[in-house]
């Protein structure tokens, strides 16, 4: 079994001028990498990803994940490629379609249909991987098109940074399955002005089918694949009565999403981390035995830490 790898982030409610501090501690208990997410109304992740790199020694930086629709994808192999080399070869590309419609909205980005998204993401991968490879490159797409760039910096890692792809469909999940080091297992979500929670979608059963999509579409290549989860419908919760912290995030479900689940199906969740620090540690232990999940962001240090503390990299 691959060993465990914790990825720690930054809460919604942490000051950016406290990462510093946060990353430091992230290494100092054994997280894997520091992870940014990427959204308008939060902080741009590059920029303090290279102040994490440059404060810690071993911390892998990552981000989760890029909206492929902000940046055109040369540009953003370019600031990615650097990156790589100020960290010394610790950079992980989490890059995904985009989901969120109101930050479209907001700067009059058409929000193309998610069949065209996906596309798009196809040949932004296309781009990028061509333009961290060796000598002049050109590709001419649908959406895109190059003409003899010879892109640099050159990264440190080569063929390139290990590329994180996450999401919940099967057309994503089969890119994934074919481009992608590492998959991050996510919920789905329903379309609409304001995207919503698909609640069956973070169900032990939905994600033995999601599993199921990328063994086929990876084929021989899966076994080499990383699986990653993250905590959805809530953040973590470490409590003596986790059915009763359970039964409340049954009642939130339902009433945003009008789904009815099962305290039993929040408790046995890849996406859901409830209970005492000895529950989280035999869970995490049995979602890697019977799901093959080795990675998973951690929302929280200061409750998780003893569980990180206990399982990061054996």
């Amino acid at each position: 079994m691959r060993p465990f790898r914790f990825l720690a982030t930054i809460a919604d409610d942490d000051d950016i001028l406290d990462l510093i501090p946060l990353a430091r501690r992230a290494e100092a208990m054994g997280c894997h990498g520091f992870v940014i997410p990427d959204h308008l109304m939060s902080p741009a992740p590059l920029l303090p990803l290279a102040q994490v790199a440059a404060v810690t020694e071993r911390l892998r930086v990552g981000t989760f994940v890029l909206n492929n629709s902000l940046r055109h994808p040369a540009v953003l192999a370019q600031e990615l490629a650097t990156l790589d080399r100020l960290s010394g070869g610790r950079l992980d590309i989490g890059i995904g379609a985009g989901w969120n419609k109101p930050e479209y909205d907001a700067i009059g980005i058409p929000f193309e249909p998610v069949g065209v998204r996906i596309k798009q993401l196809t040949e932004a991968l296309a781009i990028i991987k061509g333009c961290f490879a060796e000598g002049a490159f050109s590709f001419a797409g649908e959406y895109y098109t190059i003409t003899d760039l010879d892109g640099a910096p050159a990264p440190v890692q080569r063929p390139h940074p290990p590329f994180f792809l996450g999401g919940g469909g099967k057309r994503f999940l089969t890119l994934a399955a074919r481009e992608a080091q590492v998959i991050g297992l996510a919920p789905r979500l329903l379309g609409g002005d304001v995207p919503r929670l698909d609640a069956p979608s973070i169900t032990a059963a939905a994600t033995e089918e999601k599993i199921g999509w990328i063994r086929e579409a990876a084929g021989e290549r899966f076994a080499e694949i990383e699986l990653n989860a993250y905590p959805t419908g809530g953040p973590s919760v470490v409590t003596t009565e986790p059915r009763i912290e359970a039964q409340r995030r049954v009642d939130r479900i339902r009433e945003q999403t009008g789904v009815e689940l099962t305290v039993e199906d929040i408790l046995e969740s890849p996406h859901s981390y409830i209970g005492t620090v000895k529950d989280l540690i035999a869970k995490f232990l049995e979602l890697r035995e019977r799901f093959g999940i080795s990675s998973f962001l951690i929302d929280d240090l200061d409750r998780l830490a003893p569980v990180v503390e206990a399982l990061a990299g054996q």
